[in-house]
Protein backbone atom coordinates (compact mmCIF):
# COMPACT_ATOMS: atom_id res chain seq x y z
CA UNK A 1 0.00 0.00 0.00
CA UNK A 2 1.04 3.61 -0.53
CA UNK A 3 2.66 5.24 2.49
CA UNK A 4 2.08 8.97 2.01
CA UNK A 5 -0.19 10.81 -0.45
CA UNK A 6 -0.23 14.46 -1.47
CA UNK A 7 -3.83 15.65 -1.91
CA UNK A 8 -3.53 18.11 -4.80
CA UNK A 9 -6.97 19.65 -4.41
CA UNK A 10 -9.24 21.51 -2.02
CA UNK A 11 -12.77 21.49 -0.61
CA UNK A 12 -14.96 18.46 -0.10
CA UNK A 13 -13.08 16.18 -2.51
CA UNK A 14 -9.82 16.81 -0.63
CA UNK A 15 -11.56 15.84 2.61
CA UNK A 16 -13.05 12.77 0.90
CA UNK A 17 -9.56 11.63 -0.23
CA UNK A 18 -8.12 12.27 3.23
CA UNK A 19 -10.79 10.07 4.84
CA UNK A 20 -10.08 7.21 2.41
CA UNK A 21 -6.33 7.51 3.06
CA UNK A 22 -6.89 7.39 6.83
CA UNK A 23 -8.98 4.21 6.50
CA UNK A 24 -6.12 2.57 4.60
CA UNK A 25 -3.46 3.79 7.04
CA UNK A 26 -1.89 6.16 4.49
CA UNK A 27 -0.30 9.39 5.74
CA UNK A 28 -1.60 12.59 4.11
CA UNK A 29 -0.10 15.86 2.89
CA UNK A 30 -2.53 18.73 2.30
CA UNK A 31 -1.30 21.35 -0.14
CA UNK A 32 -3.19 24.63 0.02
CA UNK A 33 -3.28 28.23 -1.12
CA UNK A 34 -2.95 31.15 1.30
CA UNK A 35 -6.76 31.52 1.15
CA UNK A 36 -7.30 27.92 2.25
CA UNK A 37 -5.36 27.66 5.51
CA UNK A 38 -8.60 26.94 7.40
CA UNK A 39 -9.97 24.19 5.17
CA UNK A 40 -11.11 21.16 7.15
CA UNK A 41 -8.77 18.67 5.43
CA UNK A 42 -5.81 21.06 5.96
CA UNK A 43 -6.58 21.04 9.69
CA UNK A 44 -6.83 17.22 9.72
CA UNK A 45 -3.87 16.24 7.48
CA UNK A 46 -0.63 14.79 8.85
CA UNK A 47 1.39 17.49 7.06
CA UNK A 48 0.55 20.70 5.20
CA UNK A 49 2.38 22.71 2.57
CA UNK A 50 1.35 26.17 1.33
CA UNK A 51 1.85 26.17 -2.45
CA UNK A 52 1.04 29.77 -3.34
CA UNK A 53 -1.40 32.67 -3.24
CA UNK A 54 -5.18 32.45 -3.67
CA UNK A 55 -5.48 32.46 -7.49
CA UNK A 56 -5.61 28.87 -8.80
CA UNK A 57 -3.00 29.60 -11.48
CA UNK A 58 -0.49 30.36 -8.74
CA UNK A 59 -1.42 27.50 -6.40
CA UNK A 60 -3.62 24.53 -7.36
CA UNK A 61 -2.51 24.74 -11.01
CA UNK A 62 1.15 25.31 -10.10
CA UNK A 63 2.73 21.99 -11.14
CA UNK A 64 6.30 22.69 -9.86
CA UNK A 65 4.95 23.75 -6.43
CA UNK A 66 2.85 20.57 -6.06
CA UNK A 67 5.72 18.28 -7.08
CA UNK A 68 8.06 20.18 -4.75
CA UNK A 69 5.57 19.60 -1.91
CA UNK A 70 5.72 15.85 -2.62
CA UNK A 71 9.54 15.99 -2.62
CA UNK A 72 9.96 17.90 0.66
CA UNK A 73 7.45 15.70 2.52
CA UNK A 74 8.76 12.38 1.16
CA UNK A 75 5.40 11.40 -0.31
CA UNK A 76 5.14 8.55 -2.80
CA UNK A 77 1.95 9.50 -4.65
CA UNK A 78 -0.24 12.44 -5.68
CA UNK A 79 -4.05 12.36 -5.87
CA UNK A 80 -5.45 15.12 -8.12
CA UNK A 81 -9.13 14.78 -7.14
CA UNK A 82 -11.35 16.35 -9.83
CA UNK A 83 -11.03 19.69 -11.62
CA UNK A 84 -7.74 21.62 -11.47
CA UNK A 85 -4.97 19.29 -12.79
CA UNK A 86 -6.89 16.00 -12.62
CA UNK A 87 -7.12 15.58 -16.41
CA UNK A 88 -3.89 17.37 -17.30
CA UNK A 89 -1.67 14.87 -19.12
CA UNK A 90 1.44 17.04 -18.68
CA UNK A 91 0.91 17.02 -14.91
CA UNK A 92 0.48 13.23 -14.83
CA UNK A 93 3.64 12.88 -16.90
CA UNK A 94 5.69 15.20 -14.70
CA UNK A 95 4.47 13.46 -11.53
CA UNK A 96 5.62 10.07 -12.85
CA UNK A 97 8.88 11.47 -14.25
CA UNK A 98 9.65 12.94 -10.83
CA UNK A 99 9.41 9.48 -9.29
CA UNK A 100 5.92 9.70 -7.79
CA UNK A 101 2.79 7.68 -8.48
CA UNK A 102 -0.02 9.58 -10.20
CA UNK A 103 -3.34 8.36 -8.82
CA UNK A 104 -5.10 8.14 -12.16
CA UNK A 105 -4.48 6.88 -15.70
CA UNK A 106 -1.25 7.27 -17.64
CA UNK A 107 -0.53 10.56 -19.43
CA UNK A 108 -0.97 8.84 -22.81
CA UNK A 109 -4.47 7.63 -21.94
CA UNK A 110 -5.44 11.06 -20.55
CA UNK A 111 -4.30 12.60 -23.86
CA UNK A 112 -6.16 9.99 -25.90
CA UNK A 113 -9.46 10.50 -24.08
CA UNK A 114 -9.00 14.26 -23.52
CA UNK A 115 -9.10 14.93 -27.26
CA UNK A 116 -12.71 14.33 -28.34
CA UNK A 117 -11.78 13.29 -31.89
CA UNK A 118 -9.23 10.64 -30.84
CA UNK A 119 -11.54 9.51 -28.00
CA UNK A 120 -14.45 8.87 -30.37
CA UNK A 121 -12.14 7.01 -32.76
CA UNK A 122 -10.86 4.81 -29.90
CA UNK A 123 -14.38 4.14 -28.61
CA UNK A 124 -15.69 3.15 -32.06
CA UNK A 125 -12.80 0.72 -32.38
CA UNK A 126 -13.62 -0.70 -28.93
CA UNK A 127 -17.30 -1.18 -29.79
CA UNK A 128 -18.73 1.65 -27.69
CA UNK A 129 -21.71 3.31 -29.48
CA UNK A 130 -21.05 6.91 -30.58
CA UNK A 131 -23.15 9.79 -31.93
CA UNK A 132 -23.19 9.85 -35.77
CA UNK A 133 -20.69 12.51 -36.81
CA UNK A 134 -17.84 13.68 -39.01
CA UNK A 135 -15.54 10.86 -37.83
CA UNK A 136 -12.68 13.30 -37.44
CA UNK A 137 -11.88 17.00 -37.53
CA UNK A 138 -13.72 19.32 -39.89
CA UNK A 139 -11.52 20.97 -42.56
CA UNK A 140 -11.93 24.21 -44.52
CA UNK A 141 -13.64 22.72 -47.58
CA UNK A 142 -17.18 24.08 -47.18
CA UNK A 143 -18.59 21.86 -49.96
CA UNK A 144 -17.25 18.76 -48.21
CA UNK A 145 -18.48 20.07 -44.84
CA UNK A 146 -21.98 20.55 -46.25
CA UNK A 147 -21.92 16.98 -47.56
CA UNK A 148 -20.88 15.66 -44.13
CA UNK A 149 -23.63 17.67 -42.40
CA UNK A 150 -26.22 16.43 -44.89
CA UNK A 151 -25.13 12.81 -44.30
CA UNK A 152 -25.41 13.26 -40.51
CA UNK A 153 -28.73 15.10 -40.85
CA UNK A 154 -29.70 18.47 -39.36
CA UNK A 155 -29.71 19.65 -36.66
CA UNK A 156 -26.00 19.11 -36.04
CA UNK A 157 -23.71 20.38 -33.31
CA UNK A 158 -20.18 21.66 -33.91
CA UNK A 159 -17.85 20.90 -31.01
CA UNK A 160 -14.32 21.93 -30.13
CA UNK A 161 -12.02 18.91 -29.97
CA UNK A 162 -10.32 20.25 -26.85
CA UNK A 163 -13.52 21.60 -25.29
CA UNK A 164 -15.41 20.79 -22.12
CA UNK A 165 -17.75 22.21 -19.51
CA UNK A 166 -20.22 23.34 -22.14
CA UNK A 167 -17.78 25.65 -23.91
CA UNK A 168 -16.85 25.48 -27.59
CA UNK A 169 -20.08 24.13 -29.06
CA UNK A 170 -22.72 25.48 -31.43
CA UNK A 171 -25.99 24.01 -32.75
CA UNK A 172 -26.64 24.41 -36.50
CA UNK A 173 -30.15 23.82 -37.85
CA UNK A 174 -29.69 24.70 -41.53
CA UNK A 175 -27.11 24.51 -44.31
CA UNK A 176 -27.13 28.32 -44.66
CA UNK A 177 -25.74 28.76 -41.13
CA UNK A 178 -23.07 26.06 -41.40
CA UNK A 179 -20.04 27.96 -42.75
CA UNK A 180 -20.29 30.87 -40.32
CA UNK A 181 -20.96 28.54 -37.37
CA UNK A 182 -17.85 26.47 -38.10
CA UNK A 183 -15.72 29.63 -38.35
CA UNK A 184 -17.12 31.04 -35.08
CA UNK A 185 -16.64 27.76 -33.17
CA UNK A 186 -13.07 27.46 -34.46
CA UNK A 187 -12.29 31.00 -33.30
CA UNK A 188 -13.85 30.34 -29.88
CA UNK A 189 -11.95 27.05 -29.54
CA UNK A 190 -8.64 28.70 -30.43
CA UNK A 191 -9.22 31.44 -27.84
CA UNK A 192 -10.44 29.12 -25.06
CA UNK A 193 -8.33 25.98 -25.58
CA UNK A 194 -5.52 27.08 -27.92
CA UNK A 195 -6.76 24.39 -30.32
CA UNK A 196 -9.08 25.30 -33.19
CA UNK A 197 -9.88 21.71 -34.19
CA UNK A 198 -13.64 21.13 -34.36
CA UNK A 199 -15.85 18.21 -35.36
CA UNK A 200 -19.53 17.65 -36.19
CA UNK A 201 -22.09 15.42 -34.54
CA UNK A 202 -25.80 14.74 -34.83
CA UNK A 203 -27.61 17.04 -32.39
CA UNK A 204 -29.99 15.00 -30.27
CA UNK A 205 -33.04 17.10 -29.42
CA UNK A 206 -34.19 15.63 -26.10
CA UNK A 207 -31.55 13.27 -24.72
CA UNK A 208 -30.83 12.30 -21.15
CA UNK A 209 -27.31 12.35 -19.71
CA UNK A 210 -26.50 8.84 -18.50
CA UNK A 211 -22.98 7.81 -17.52
CA UNK A 212 -21.22 4.55 -16.64
CA UNK A 213 -18.76 4.34 -13.73
CA UNK A 214 -15.75 2.08 -14.32
CA UNK A 215 -12.74 0.89 -12.36
CA UNK A 216 -9.69 -0.76 -13.94
CA UNK A 217 -6.50 -2.08 -12.37
CA UNK A 218 -3.02 -2.74 -13.77
CA UNK A 219 -3.64 -6.50 -13.96
CA UNK A 220 -6.08 -6.43 -16.88
CA UNK A 221 -9.24 -6.33 -14.76
CA UNK A 222 -11.99 -3.80 -15.49
CA UNK A 223 -15.51 -3.55 -14.06
CA UNK A 224 -18.54 -1.29 -14.47
CA UNK A 225 -20.51 -0.08 -11.47
CA UNK A 226 -23.93 0.61 -12.96
CA UNK A 227 -24.99 4.02 -14.26
CA UNK A 228 -25.92 7.50 -13.07
CA UNK A 229 -28.47 9.91 -14.50
CA UNK A 230 -27.15 13.49 -14.52
CA UNK A 231 -29.77 15.08 -16.78
CA UNK A 232 -30.81 17.83 -14.35
CA UNK A 233 -28.39 20.48 -15.63
CA UNK A 234 -28.02 24.25 -15.95
CA UNK A 235 -25.59 25.66 -18.53
CA UNK A 236 -24.11 22.16 -19.03
CA UNK A 237 -23.34 21.97 -15.30
CA UNK A 238 -24.90 19.12 -13.32
CA UNK A 239 -27.21 20.13 -10.46
CA UNK A 240 -28.84 16.86 -9.29
CA UNK A 241 -27.55 13.34 -9.98
CA UNK A 242 -28.98 9.92 -9.20
CA UNK A 243 -28.18 6.22 -9.46
CA UNK A 244 -29.34 4.02 -10.95
CA UNK A 245 -30.86 5.90 -13.91
CA UNK A 246 -34.67 5.60 -14.07
CA UNK A 247 -35.86 3.24 -16.79
CA UNK A 248 -32.54 1.53 -17.56
CA UNK A 249 -33.07 -2.24 -17.58
CA UNK A 250 -30.57 -4.77 -16.24
CA UNK A 251 -30.09 -6.02 -19.82
CA UNK A 252 -29.26 -2.51 -21.12
CA UNK A 253 -26.94 -1.90 -18.16
CA UNK A 254 -25.08 -5.14 -18.77
CA UNK A 255 -24.68 -4.42 -22.48
CA UNK A 256 -23.37 -0.86 -22.24
CA UNK A 257 -21.43 -1.54 -19.02
CA UNK A 258 -19.53 -4.51 -20.42
CA UNK A 259 -18.66 -2.49 -23.55
CA UNK A 260 -17.19 0.26 -21.34
CA UNK A 261 -15.23 -2.23 -19.22
CA UNK A 262 -13.86 -3.87 -22.39
CA UNK A 263 -12.89 -0.45 -23.76
CA UNK A 264 -10.88 0.17 -20.57
CA UNK A 265 -8.88 -3.00 -21.22
CA UNK A 266 -8.39 -2.05 -24.90
CA UNK A 267 -6.98 1.43 -24.17
CA UNK A 268 -4.94 0.33 -21.14
CA UNK A 269 -6.96 2.34 -18.64
CA UNK A 270 -6.21 2.30 -14.91
CA UNK A 271 -8.09 3.82 -11.99
CA UNK A 272 -11.59 5.27 -11.75
CA UNK A 273 -13.24 6.72 -14.84
CA UNK A 274 -16.61 7.60 -16.30
CA UNK A 275 -18.03 7.09 -19.77
CA UNK A 276 -20.55 9.86 -20.46
CA UNK A 277 -23.42 9.19 -22.85
CA UNK A 278 -26.41 10.93 -24.33
CA UNK A 279 -29.34 8.53 -24.07
CA UNK A 280 -32.37 8.84 -26.34
CA UNK A 281 -35.03 6.37 -27.49
CA UNK A 282 -33.30 3.43 -25.83
CA UNK A 283 -29.92 4.14 -27.47
CA UNK A 284 -26.61 5.17 -25.85
CA UNK A 285 -24.30 7.62 -27.66
CA UNK A 286 -20.79 8.17 -26.24
CA UNK A 287 -19.80 11.83 -25.81
CA UNK A 288 -16.68 11.80 -23.65
CA UNK A 289 -14.75 10.03 -20.92
CA UNK A 290 -13.77 11.66 -17.64
CA UNK A 291 -10.41 10.18 -16.65
CA UNK A 292 -10.80 10.90 -12.92
CA UNK A 293 -13.11 10.53 -9.95
CA UNK A 294 -16.29 12.59 -10.40
CA UNK A 295 -18.28 14.94 -8.19
CA UNK A 296 -21.25 12.55 -8.27
CA UNK A 297 -19.35 9.37 -7.33
CA UNK A 298 -21.14 9.05 -3.93
CA UNK A 299 -24.45 7.95 -5.50
CA UNK A 300 -22.65 4.98 -7.07
CA UNK A 301 -21.00 4.18 -3.73
CA UNK A 302 -24.40 4.21 -2.02
CA UNK A 303 -26.05 1.71 -4.40
CA UNK A 304 -23.05 -0.65 -4.69
CA UNK A 305 -21.40 -0.35 -1.26
CA UNK A 306 -18.01 0.08 -2.98
CA UNK A 307 -15.62 2.86 -1.86
CA UNK A 308 -14.37 4.29 -5.16
CA UNK A 309 -11.60 6.43 -3.68
CA UNK A 310 -10.16 3.53 -1.68
CA UNK A 311 -10.18 1.47 -4.88
CA UNK A 312 -8.31 4.31 -6.64
CA UNK A 313 -5.64 4.18 -3.95
CA UNK A 314 -5.40 0.38 -4.11
CA UNK A 315 -5.04 0.45 -7.91
CA UNK A 316 -2.33 3.14 -7.69
CA UNK A 317 -0.45 0.91 -5.26
CA UNK A 318 -0.41 -1.82 -7.92
CA UNK A 319 -3.01 -4.03 -6.22
CA UNK A 320 -5.75 -5.82 -8.16
CA UNK A 321 -9.39 -4.79 -7.76
CA UNK A 322 -10.79 -6.09 -4.47
CA UNK A 323 -13.88 -7.55 -6.19
CA UNK A 324 -15.07 -9.03 -9.51
CA UNK A 325 -17.88 -7.95 -11.82
CA UNK A 326 -20.20 -10.64 -10.49
CA UNK A 327 -19.71 -9.24 -6.96
CA UNK A 328 -21.22 -5.87 -7.97
CA UNK A 329 -24.84 -5.76 -6.80
CA UNK A 330 -27.04 -2.72 -7.36
CA UNK A 331 -29.36 -2.16 -4.41
CA UNK A 332 -31.75 0.71 -3.75
CA UNK A 333 -31.56 4.26 -5.09
CA UNK A 334 -29.42 7.33 -4.30
CA UNK A 335 -29.76 11.03 -5.14
CA UNK A 336 -27.17 13.81 -4.83
CA UNK A 337 -27.81 17.56 -4.66
CA UNK A 338 -24.86 19.90 -5.24
CA UNK A 339 -25.10 22.67 -2.67
CA UNK A 340 -23.51 25.87 -3.99
CA UNK A 341 -22.76 29.19 -2.32
CA UNK A 342 -24.80 31.18 -4.81
CA UNK A 343 -27.98 33.18 -5.19
CA UNK A 344 -30.73 30.64 -6.01
CA UNK A 345 -32.34 32.99 -8.57
CA UNK A 346 -29.48 34.90 -10.24
CA UNK A 347 -26.92 32.10 -9.67
CA UNK A 348 -24.30 34.71 -8.78
CA UNK A 349 -21.66 33.39 -6.33
CA UNK A 350 -22.20 34.23 -2.66
CA UNK A 351 -18.86 33.96 -0.86
CA UNK A 352 -18.55 35.01 2.78
CA UNK A 353 -18.56 33.77 6.35
CA UNK A 354 -20.81 30.89 7.34
CA UNK A 355 -22.31 32.25 10.56
CA UNK A 356 -24.11 29.07 11.50
CA UNK A 357 -24.29 25.59 9.99
CA UNK A 358 -26.58 22.70 10.81
CA UNK A 359 -26.07 19.70 8.55
CA UNK A 360 -28.86 17.14 8.06
CA UNK A 361 -28.77 13.57 9.36
CA UNK A 362 -30.76 10.40 9.83
CA UNK A 363 -30.93 7.01 8.15
CA UNK A 364 -29.79 7.11 4.54
CA UNK A 365 -28.40 10.68 4.66
CA UNK A 366 -24.80 11.50 3.71
CA UNK A 367 -23.28 14.99 3.97
CA UNK A 368 -19.97 15.49 2.10
CA UNK A 369 -18.72 18.97 2.94
CA UNK A 370 -15.63 20.87 4.03
CA UNK A 371 -17.72 23.76 5.42
CA UNK A 372 -18.26 24.41 9.13
CA UNK A 373 -19.67 27.22 11.30
CA UNK A 374 -17.26 30.16 11.23
CA UNK A 375 -15.65 29.07 7.94
CA UNK A 376 -15.30 31.76 5.27
CA UNK A 377 -16.13 30.67 1.72
CA UNK A 378 -13.47 32.33 -0.48
CA UNK A 379 -14.41 34.06 -3.76
CA UNK A 380 -11.56 32.48 -5.75
CA UNK A 381 -12.87 28.99 -6.48
CA UNK A 382 -15.87 26.94 -7.57
CA UNK A 383 -18.96 27.77 -5.53
CA UNK A 384 -19.82 24.20 -4.47
CA UNK A 385 -19.68 23.93 -0.68
CA UNK A 386 -21.38 20.59 -0.04
CA UNK A 387 -22.91 17.48 -1.55
CA UNK A 388 -26.05 16.13 0.06
CA UNK A 389 -26.72 12.49 -0.73
CA UNK A 390 -29.73 10.41 0.29
CA UNK A 391 -30.32 6.70 -0.10
CA UNK A 392 -33.44 4.58 0.05
CA UNK A 393 -34.70 1.12 -0.89
CA UNK A 394 -36.69 2.83 -3.65
CA UNK A 395 -36.40 6.07 -5.63
CA UNK A 396 -39.49 7.40 -3.85
CA UNK A 397 -37.86 6.87 -0.43
CA UNK A 398 -34.63 8.55 -1.61
CA UNK A 399 -36.63 11.57 -2.88
CA UNK A 400 -38.60 11.92 0.36
CA UNK A 401 -35.41 11.65 2.42
CA UNK A 402 -33.79 14.33 0.25
CA UNK A 403 -36.76 16.64 0.77
CA UNK A 404 -36.49 16.14 4.54
CA UNK A 405 -32.71 16.60 4.50
CA UNK A 406 -32.90 19.83 2.49
CA UNK A 407 -35.52 21.19 4.91
CA UNK A 408 -33.22 20.34 7.86
CA UNK A 409 -30.13 22.02 6.40
CA UNK A 410 -29.30 25.47 7.82
CA UNK A 411 -26.47 27.54 6.33
CA UNK A 412 -26.59 31.12 7.64
CA UNK A 413 -24.44 34.05 6.50
CA UNK A 414 -24.32 33.23 2.78
CA UNK A 415 -26.89 32.44 0.11
CA UNK A 416 -27.19 28.88 -1.23
CA UNK A 417 -29.07 27.11 -4.01
CA UNK A 418 -31.06 24.95 -1.55
CA UNK A 419 -34.36 26.61 -2.69
CA UNK A 420 -33.57 25.50 -6.27
CA UNK A 421 -33.08 21.91 -5.10
CA UNK A 422 -36.33 22.01 -3.12
CA UNK A 423 -38.14 23.20 -6.26
CA UNK A 424 -36.59 20.39 -8.37
CA UNK A 425 -37.45 17.68 -5.82
CA UNK A 426 -41.08 18.87 -5.73
CA UNK A 427 -41.34 18.90 -9.54
CA UNK A 428 -43.89 16.38 -10.82
CA UNK A 429 -41.81 15.36 -13.86
CA UNK A 430 -38.62 14.92 -11.80
CA UNK A 431 -40.59 12.70 -9.42
CA UNK A 432 -41.72 10.57 -12.38
CA UNK A 433 -38.07 10.27 -13.53
CA UNK A 434 -36.43 10.40 -16.94
CA UNK A 435 -36.39 14.16 -17.67
CA UNK A 436 -34.02 15.31 -20.44
CA UNK A 437 -30.96 17.57 -20.23
CA UNK A 438 -32.94 20.68 -21.31
CA UNK A 439 -35.72 20.24 -18.75
CA UNK A 440 -34.33 22.36 -15.91
CA UNK A 441 -33.32 25.27 -18.14
CA UNK A 442 -36.79 25.30 -19.73
CA UNK A 443 -38.36 25.25 -16.27
CA UNK A 444 -36.14 28.19 -15.24
CA UNK A 445 -36.92 30.05 -18.49
CA UNK A 446 -33.29 29.82 -19.66
CA UNK A 447 -33.90 27.65 -22.73
CA UNK A 448 -35.97 28.39 -25.83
Amino acid sequence: MLEKVVIANRGEIALRILRACKELGIKTVAVHSTADRDLKHVLLADETVCIGPAPSAKSYLNIPAIIAAAEVTGADAIHPGYGFLSENADFAEQVERSGFTFIGPTADVIRLMGDKVSAIKAMKKAGVPCVPGSDGPVGNDIVKNKEIAKRIGYPIIIKASGGGGGRGMRVVRSEEALEESIAMTKAEAKAAFNNDMVYMEKYLENPRHVEIQVLADTHGNAVYLAERDCSMQRRHQKVVEEAPAPGITEELRRDIGSRCANACVEIGYRGAGTFEFLYENGEFYFIEMNTRIQVEHPVTEMITGIDLVKEQLRIAAGLPLSFKQEDVKVKGHAIECRINAEDPKSFLPSPGKVAHLHSPGGLGVRWDSHVYGGYTVPPHYDSMIAKLITYGDTREVAIRRMQNALAETIIDGIKTNIPLHEMILEDENFQKGGTNIHYLEKKLGLHD
